[in-house]
C-alpha cells in the first residue's frame, strides 16, 4: 500500500536498506518520457520522501540507456489533437491545444518541469545513476539530481538544440559554467561520461561493470544519516543555487525553448517527421554533423 505512488506502469518503486530505487522502465521505448510517466515519477519521488524508511533515493533506467529524451511520437500525437491526456478521455475543444499558442506551449513545458523539479524539491537527496544514453530529457531528469554518477561510457547531450529548441530545464551552467555549457548546448554534441566527470557536469564516471557499486556504496553511505541531517544539507546547497537564480532561470528556461519552437529549423523537422518519419527527421538533424562525441 503507497500513500503517494498510485500506478507503476512505466516505473519500478523499491525500497531496500534505507535506500528508494526508482527505475524508469520503458526499455522497449529507450525510457522516452511520456506525460502518465513524469506523473509516475513525481509520484515515487513523493513516496521516498514521505516513507521514514527511506534516507536517499537512486533514479536508474532499465534496459540499454538511462533515458532518450521525451517521447517525440506521444508528442506528435498530441500535436495531432489526441483525445487523451495523462491517459484520460476529455473533449480537447474544452482545454488548452497542446501546442495552440505561445502560452499553451509554455504552460504545457512547465507542466513536464513541474514533475521534474520534484528531484530538486525534495528533502532527501538523489543520486542518478547514468548508462547508456541520456540524452535531452534524460538530462532534464539527471541535472536535477544531487549528484550523478555516470558509466565512463555514457553519452550525455542535447542534440535537440541543433533544430527543435533549448533545454526546457537548465541546470548546465550551475554545473559547467557558461563556457562548457555553450560548447555543448551551441553544437548539441555528446560529452562521454568520463569527459563529463573531468568538467564537473557529473561527479564520478567509472567502468560500466563498477556503476551498480559504486552508486550503492555511495548511497549506503547516506543511509547511515539521520534523514533530517541529510534534508538540512540538500537544503542549505540548494538554497544557495536558488539565490543564484537557480529556479528563476527554470522558468526562463521553458519561456526560451518555445521560442525555439518558432523556429524555421523546428518547422522543418516537424515536417519531415509528419512526412518520413521520425527516424529521417533526426538524421536530416544528426547527420551534417558527423562524429559528434567531445574528444574522439
Amino acid at each position: 500500500m503507497h500513500k503517494w505512488l498510485r500506478s507503476t506502469e512505466s516505473i519500478v518503486f523499491e525500497v531496500s536498506d534505507g535506500i528508494a530505487t526508482i527505475t524508469l522502465n520503458r526499455p522497449q521505448k529507450r525510457n522516452a518520457l511520456t506525460r502518465p510517466m513524469l506523473a509516475e515519477l513525481r509520484q515515487a519521488l513523493m513516496e521516498a520522501d514521505d516513507r521514514k524508511a527511506v534516507h536517499c533515493v537512486v533514479l536508474q533506467g532499465a534496459g540499454p540507456d538511462f533515458c532518450s529524451g521525451y517521447d517525440m511520437l506521444q508528442n506528435y500525437e498530441m500535436r495531432e489533437g489526441a483525445h487523451q491526456a495523462d491517459g484520460v478521455d476529455h473533449d480537447p475543444a474544452l482545454y488548452r491545444a497542446p501546442i495552440g499558442n505561445i502560452d499553451d506551449d509554455v504552460w504545457r513545458i512547465e507542466r513536464n518541469q513541474a514533475d521534474i523539479l520534484t528531484i530538486f524539491d525534495i528533502h532527501k537527496p538523489v543520486i542518478a545513476k547514468i548508462h547508456g544514453h541520456c540524452v535531452n530529457g534524460g538530462t532534464d531528469l539527471a541535472l536535477m539530481a544531487d549528484i550523478i554518477i555516470a558509466a565512463d561510457d555514457a553519452r550525455i547531450g542535447f542534440p535537440a538544440v541543433r533544430s527543435q529548441g533549448s533545454p526546457p530545464c537548465h541546470m548546465w551552467t550551475y554545473l559547467v559554467g557558461p563556457q562548457w555549457a555553450k560548447r555543448l548546448l551551441l553544437t548539441g554534441d555528446f560529452i562521454l561520461g568520463r569527459e563529463a566527470a573531468r568538467i564537473g557536469l557529473v561527479l564520478a564516471a567509472v567502468a560500466p561493470a563498477q556503476l551498480d557499486e559504486e552508486v550503492a556504496r555511495l548511497a549506503s553511505r547516506m543511509a547511515l544519516i539521520d534523514a533530517d541531517i541529510l534534508a538540512c544539507n540538500k537544503r542549505t546547497v540548494n538554497i544557495a543555487m536558488e539565490l543564484m537564480g537557480s529556479r528563476m532561470l527554470q522558468r526562463l528556461a521553458a519561456e526560451t525553448d518555445v521560442r525555439g519552437h518558432l523556429a524555421q529549423s523546428n518547422r522543418e523537422f516537424l515536417r519531415r517527421f509528419a512526412d518520413e518519419g521520425l527516424g529521417a527527421a533526426f538524421r536530416a538533424r544528426d547527420e551534417p554533423f558527423g562524429k559528434s562525441i567531445i574528444g574522439e
